[in-house]
This record gives structure tokens, sequence and C-alpha cells, in this order.
């Protein structure tokens, strides 16, 4: 199904998550390497080419959400203490906040640079949010660096969230987002239309 139900992720969500969740751990890679890699010609190329993505990560999310305000949310076990739900609840939109706080500081610092990287892989230019300032370059750079590793911090959280769910407490809450919802809750239904014979 592509909506979601109240037991189930649907099959979009699940693409949004599965796309943006690899998109975004890319993303922070290629841009650990990007800052570390040595003075070279070409690493305008390779900082235009991080843009280019965050941008579509962003849209992305942005959609996602969107997705999500008007699709059910599975319920949470009923016998999760309520300390977990806050915290899922917390964490998750935490997630969301800082990828798009990542986002827009990026695409601030591309603005106020006087090179900037409004170019969408030479197809169009994406409208800048900032004008050439180099000082305030410098301060949006910073800040998309350091919010960059709270998103790392919050994503190994989120990891931590699911092993858990999945290793320790097997109540199968991280494997909806794999579909197993969805199937337990068409074979409760079959089971339900099964008829019952007497013995």
């Amino acid at each position: 199904m592509i909506r979601n139900t109240t037991a189930s992720w649907g099959s979009l969500a699940r693409a949004f998550h599965w796309v943006l969740g690899i998109a975004i751990i890319g993303m922070l890679a290629y841009g650990w390497w990007m800052n570390h890699i040595p003075a070279r010609a070409d690493k305008f190329f390779y900082r235009a080419i991080h843009a280019d993505i965050g941008y579509m990560v962003l849209l992305l999310t942005v959609l996602r959400l969107l997705w999500r305000g008007v699709n059910p949310t599975p319920a949470l076990p009923a016998e999760m203490p309520s300390w977990q739900r806050i915290a899922a609840r917390v964490s998750h939109g935490a997630l969301y906040a800082v990828t798009i706080l990542v986002a827009m500081l990026g695409w601030a610092h591309s603005g106020s640079r006087a090179q900037d990287y409004s170019s969408f892989f030479g197809l169009f230019h994406v409208p800048q949010i900032t004008s050439p300032d180099k000082a305030a370059a410098d301060a949006y750079e910073d800040r998309h660096i350091f919010f960059a590793y709270v998103l790392l911090a919050l994503i190994v959280l989120h990891l931590a969230a699911v092993a858990f769910h999945h290793f320790v407490k097997r109540d199968r809450v991280a494997a909806r987002m794999m579909g197993a919802g969805e199937v337990d809750h068409a074979q409760e239904a079959a089971r339900a239309a099964t008829p019952r014979t007497s013995g």
C-alpha cells in the first residue's frame, strides 16, 4: 500500500525514509571528505555536487513531512513506556528539524559566496536566499559543519534505538519500516477471514 495505516508504514513513506537516510549519511561522509582533501583546482566542482544533492535532500525532506502530515502515523506498541514514546517523538522531530537546518545553512552559505553554488547540475539556477558577504559565508559554513555533526549524533542515537527495538525488545517497531507491519496486518486479516471449523 502507498498510504500509511495505523499499523504500518506505506510504501511511499518507507521510500522517503530509505532514500533520505542513505542520502544524508552519504552527504555527511562526502562533506567530511570534501573538507579534508588538500586544496586543488577542482575543489569547487566537488562542493557544487554537495550543494546540488543538498537541495534535493531539502526538497525530499519537505515532501516527506507533507506526506506524513496527510497520513496516519502507525501506533507504537501499547506496552511502550511513556518516556520512550516522548523520546521517540522528540528524537524524530529533532532529526527533521536539524536536517532542514543543515540544508538551509548550506543554501545560505552558497548565496553568500562570491562564486555561489546555484547551478543545479548545469540544468538551471536555484534562487539564492543570501547575498555575497565573505564574513557571513564563513559564519554560515561554520554553523553548517557544526550542525552536521549534531545531525550525525542524532543519527547514531536513532540507529541505537533501532537496534534496541529490533534485538532487545523484539517489538517489531523497527521492522515496520521494512514492511513487516504490513505483512503482519495482512496475516491477521487473513486469519480473521478464515472460517473456523468445529472439531
